[in-house]
Order: structure tokens, then C-alpha cells, then sequence
């Protein structure tokens, strides 16, 4: 029998980043054994806390703790809002669910292979989970060389992109993106990915590996794949266990897996080497297997340990970023903020090299530039079209068209635009576009909380092929948002309507 050293709860060791106090009641009703032992401690955390007042973490937890024990939980007062809880949650996940099916049949339509990652695969491969398992998000993992086809049904399907960044200029980039988030309605919501673990965790071998040991699975009638088992409990680690426990059921996750008895671990163990997932997959199988009692193999536990244990100074930042933000000090708050942007440097790399995409930065323009509608050579000021003049007085628009000089060849480009900025501190996003391709992202910092007019001038190289007729200056929302009906989003977030006051193509060199 291998023998596992003995866990610390001091830092830096594993056992300090294990959960605590009320999550630790939660993922011990959820996850123990013994229903008598995990009953007492759901009734301890009901006595001691308010539902209506914990965090989205705590609720996902209580949807599994009302799915395994139902009416057992009866006698205590908070029951009836805890059932409650449980049918408004998995309502929003099959609503979710219901957005999300026709768009996965279409992509397999479209020769697309769909695997389901995190909450979804669970549910796939057991549909009576998703009574416990919420799965607001669906999160979707298709090969690269789908990306495009699976992107263009999302856009044809009237998904809308989150970040607020047009169709056209996500279509130029979709080959140096890992992922991106789309919602439609109240909600759907799909993270689309094409590498299953992000920059930090690199492994071009296990990246085409695991898609040959996925499993098939069906998600709503729509035939999809999952991953293995082994492959499911490190894409669980690789996602939670080093955020804080901004949610909490991935641990569930990967008890489910394990307690089903067919994980291939040997495949695990080569994933958390490759990936550089020692120290996590050390957090969460030691407190699994020594704390709840899951029945992790001590070979693999003493494996993993030994590997966690030879990560050298970047253990303490893994074990810092594991550790729950409930449990945050002041320094630890600090030191975690620290690991965490070190990992998201690491995280941010692209997937190929490409063309730089840098945007156009607007500088401030100082003077009076109105002066009406005028063609002057390859210069053209006002008209919403080109055409009727556009008077100072007239609205302001969220698009306009240019005019483009019958040419081919490169040319630089300068248009002046005059814009209303609300008195907050915000991104100024605007693009050019041509159809269904994209020219050029436009932005602009109001750094001032004063607000009012503000004439910009932004000034890069378009290049024509001699069969463009216009161009297309949009403004773009700095990020999206389901609904628009709140002020201070619309302040903050939203397009701003503008006024072009020329355009101006002029020769290179």
C-alpha cells in the first residue's frame, strides 16, 4: 500500500487552500458517503445561513445537496425556499439548454464534431443530473479547423458576441482565439472553445489526444461527444481549481467521475504533467480523498503530491490561487492578486501568429472642423450617405458610410468624428467594415468623468483591391448586455452615436 504523507492546513501546503466553514459544510452534505453525516451538516449550514442572501457558489451546491436528499430535508424551516431554489435554477438551465440545442444540431449539420465540456458533459451522460447540476453556460469544444463553421452558425443563428466586438472582426481573429462567449434571449449562453485548457496549460499532444479518447453522448437528442472520464476530471481542475472557488461544483464533478469507477488514471497523470496541473489536481484530490472520503487510488494521490511538491516557488502561487475568496485577508488578497496576473500573462497567448491587429487610437482634435459637405479630391466631410448635407443640428448615428476612391493598393486613411461622451471614465470602440470583412477597430480612452463634445481623430492604412465601393464606420458597444434598460450601463458600456466629420484618403509616402 503507498503510503501519503501527512497534509498541512499552513501554508504553503495543499491543506490550507482546502474549503472551509460554510463551503466545506456544503461540499460535505453534497459529496459524503454517509447520508445520515452529510444530512447534518446540509441542516447545520440551513440553520446558520440565510439562501436568500449567499452567492450564486453557494446555491449551485444546494441545487445538489435538494437533488440528493428531497423531502429529507423537509423538517427544517428553510425547506420550502430551498425547493424553491432548486426549480427556478433548473429552469434556467433547461431554458439555457433549449436556447443552445438547435444551434448544436446545426453545427453537427455543418460536419462540425461537437464535444461538451464541464456542467454539459455531465448532464449529456446522465440526464437526471441536471436537477442538481446547474448549467447555465454551455460550454462547446470543437476542433480547430471547425472554428470558422461553427462560429458562422452561431452568427447566422442571431447569437449575440459578448464582448460587443462586430461579427466581421471576430470572423478575421477566430484563429488566435481559445475562446469566446455568445448569448441569445434571456437565456442562452454558449462559451465556444477550440482548445479545451487555456494558455497557461499547454500541450499540443494532449490537445489532439483528447479527442481520441472521447466518448459519444447525447445532449438533448443531439449526438455529441464527451470527454473520458480521466480527461473530465482534469478539465474540471484546470478550470476551477485555480479560481478561488468562484463556483464550487466542479469538485461534485469530479467525486461523480471518480465514484463511477472507470477512470483510466494513468491517462490523468500523464494530463496533469503535461498540463502543469500538479498543484491543483493536489488541492482538490487531497481534500476529496482525505477530507470527504472519496475513494482517489493512493498511488495516484501520492503521485500527484510528489509532483505538486517538485513545482518549486510556483507551488505557492497555485496553492494562493486555489485557496477560496472567502477566506481571503488583506495580504493573501494582494499575494493572489499577484500569482493570478502572472498566470494570465502566461494564459494570453495566441494560438498563431497573424497579422497585427492593432487598433486605430484616437487622439483628441483641438479647433473648429465642421465645414459641411464637400468632395476635395479624396476628401469627404458630412451627408449620412455622401449625399444631403449633414447639419450640425441633425441626430447623430451608430453607422455611416464612406466612400472608396476607385484604386488599388494601400492608403492611409484619417476621419474625424464628433462625439457626445457621457460623464463617466469608458472606452470609445468603433470599427470599419466592408460587408462581411473587417478593416480596421477603432478606440478611444475618456479618461475625464466631465463628460460633453469630444472631436476625435483616428488614422491607419486600408488597403483596396479596386472592387470596394464603401466602407462602413459603426459604432460598437464596449461590451454587450442582454438588456440595455439600465442608464448607467448604457453610460458605461454602450455604443455612442456620432457625428463623421470627414474622411480622408490620401497616398502612402
Amino acid at each position: 500500500m503507498t503510503r501519503i504523507r501527512r497534509i498541512s492546513r499552513r501554508f504553503p501546503d495543499y491543506g490550507w487552500s482546502w474549503p472551509t466553514g460554510g463551503l466545506d459544510q456544503l461540499l460535505k452534505a453534497a459529496l459524503l458517503a454517509d447520508d445520515d453525516a452529510a444530512a447534518g451538516q446540509a441542516m447545520q449550514w440551513l440553520s446558520a445561513n440565510d439562501i436568500d442572501l449567499v452567492s450564486f457558489r453557494e446555491h449551485r451546491l444546494l441545487a445538489a445537496i435538494c437533488d440528493r436528499f428531497g423531502r429529507k430535508l423537509a423538517g427544517h424551516s428553510a425547506y420550502p425556499r430551498l425547493v424553491g431554489l432548486q426549480k427556478m435554477l433548473w429552469t434556467k438551465s433547461r431554458m439555457a439548454m433549449r436556447e443552445a440545442e438547435p444551434t448544436l444540431q446545426a453545427m453537427t449539420d455543418a460536419g462540425c464534431l461537437v464535444m461538451l465540456i464541464k456542467g454539459a458533459s455531465r448532464i449529456a451522460l446522465n440526464a437526471s443530473a441536471q436537477r442538481g447540476r446547474v448549467a447555465h453556460d454551455i460550454d462547446i469544444l470543437v476542433r480547430p479547423r471547425d472554428m470558422p463553421a461553427a462560429f458562422d452558425v452561431l452568427r447566422d443563428s442571431d447569437w449575440q458576441i459578448a464582448t460587443g466586438v462586430s461579427p466581421q472582426y471576430l470572423r478575421t481573429r477566430l484563429a488566435s482565439l481559445r475562446s469566446m462567449n455568445f448569448f441569445k434571449g434571456s437565456y442562452g449562453d454558449i462559451d465556444l472553445h477550440q482548445l479545451a485548457y487555456d494558455g497557461s496549460q499547454q500541450s499540443d499532444e494532449d490537445d489532439l489526444a483528447i479527442w481520441r479518447r472521447a466518448e459519444a453522448a447525447e445532449f438533448s437528442g443531439v449526438g455529441v461527444l464527451v470527454p473520458s472520464p480521466a480527461d473530465r476530471i482534469a478539465l474540471a481542475i484546470a478550470h476551477g481549481g485555480l479560481d478561488a472557488h468562484t463556483h464550487s461544483d466542479w469538485l461534485v464533478d469530479c467525486a461523480v467521475a471518480i465514484r463511477a469507477g472507470d477512470v483510466d488514471w494513468d491517462v490523468f497523470l500523464d494530463v496533469v504533467a503535461r498540463r502543469g496541473l500538479a498543484v491543483a489536481a493536489a488541492v482538490a484530490l487531497s481534500y476529496l480523498a482525505l477530507d470527504i472520503g472519496v475513494a482517489v487510488p493512493d498511488r495516484v494521490l501520492a503521485r500527484v503530491l510528489d509532483m505538486a511538491d517538485r513545482t518549486g516557488l510556483s507551488r505557492w502561487s497555485a496553492v494562493l490561487q486555489a485557496k477560496p475568496r472567502t477566506d481571503f485577508g488583506r495580504l493573501t488578497w494582494l499575494s493572489r492578486g499577484f500569482a493570478k496576473q502572472l498566470r494570465l500573462r502566461r494564459k494570453g497567448g495566441r494560438l498563431r501568429q497573424e497579422p497585427s491587429a492593432k487598433a486605430w487610437r484616437g487622439k483628441a482634435w483641438s479647433g473648429k472642423t465642421w465645414s459641411g459637405k464637400t468632395w476635395s479630391g479624396k476628401t469627404w466631410r458630412g451627408g449620412p450617405s455622401g449625399g444631403e448635407p449633414l447639419e450640425r443640428s441633425s441626430p447623430p448615428v451608430f453607422s455611416q458610410t464612406i466612400p472608396c476612391p476607385p484604386t488599388v493598393g494601400e492608403m492611409m486613411l484619417d476621419i474625424t468624428v464628433r462625439i457626445s461622451v457621457p460623464p463617466v471614465r469608458r472606452r470609445i470602440e468603433m470599427e470599419i467594415n466592408e460587408d462581411d470583412g473587417h478593416v480596421a477597430r477603432l478606440r478611444a480612452m475618456a479618461i475625464s468623468r466631465s463628460g460633453g463634445e469630444r472631436v476625435l481623430r483616428f488614422r491607419g492604412k486600408v488597403t483596396f483591391d479596386g472592387r470596394q465601393h464603401v466602407l462602413t464606420l459603426e459604432a460598437r458597444p464596449s461590451r454587450q448586455f442582454r438588456q440595455w434598460d439600465d442608464q448607467a450601463t448604457v453610460a458605461a458600456y454602450g455604443a455612442l452615436p456620432f457625428h463623421l466629420v470627414s474622411a480622408t484618403f490620401s497616398a502612402i509616402g
